[in-house]
């Protein structure tokens, strides 16, 4: 059964992680429909937790089918929308690369950055307890997929690139990430892609009509 053409709609807040979602959406070009939520009201109302009880945003419901979690709603828009081509074939090298970097993105990165932002990082007696490790080896493990060139599966950008893009753009920015050379050369060509651009006015205008309504 093909549930590409089913409503897309997207429930999110303009200051969170549904921003990374948001460039996703936009990358594939599709219409969806957003609903915005508030922190402490909306967020946590019962309506939104059938949807997810973990009260947290994004999530995406597709039809009948609800995706959270940033990397799996990045994903399974790469899937549904093939023609996109923001997801290397599957079985392929390059595909391989994908999962792995999703991954470590969604894993050890996201991981070390909030415990840096919390000051929670692991002593260096207890990294071995930790899936990230330390923030030194993330950093550098990070750094040196990046200098392999301007992607980081296949020849061309996909919802990879974006995910760890948006990771390293928005970690830079509130200095949850180092700001390393490396890093900045890489997400520099993604802030000129117009589906960023799009994404980030239309979420940039969402704060400030928040802010006005505080």
């Amino acid at each position: 059964m093909n549930t590409s053409s089913a409503a897309l709609t997207f429930y999110t807040h303009p200051m969170s992680r549904g921003r990374t979602a948001r460039w996703m959406l936009e990358e594939c070009g599709v219409p969806y429909d957003t609903v915005l939520l508030e922190y402490g009201t909306t967020i946590k109302a019962p309506d939104y937790l059938a949807i997810n009880p973990m009260g947290k945003v994004p999530a995406l419901r597709h039809g009948q089918v609800v995706v959270t979690e940033v990397a799996a709603i990045c994903a399974y828009l790469a899937d549904l929308f093939p023609d996109k081509s923001l997801a290397p074939p599957v079985g392929t090298p390059a595909r391989a690369a994908y999962y792995r970097w999703l991954f470590f993105c969604a894993g050890p990165l996201e991981s070390a950055a909030t415990a840096k932002a919390l000051n929670l990082l692991a002593p260096a007696e207890r990294a071995a307890m930790v899936g990230y490790g330390s923030y030194a080896d993330v950093m550098n493990t990070l750094e040196q997929a990046v200098r392999q060139g301007p992607h980081l599966c296949g020849d061309h950008f996909t919802a990879l690139d974006l995910y760890v893009g948006a990771h390293l753009i928005w970690g830079m920015q509130f200095g949850t990430i180092e700001r390393r050379p490396a890093f900045e050369q890489f997400v520099q060509p993604f802030r000129q892609r117009s589906a960023f651009v799009r994404a980030s006015q239309i979420d940039d205008a969402l704060a400030q009509q928040s802010k006005g309504h505080g």
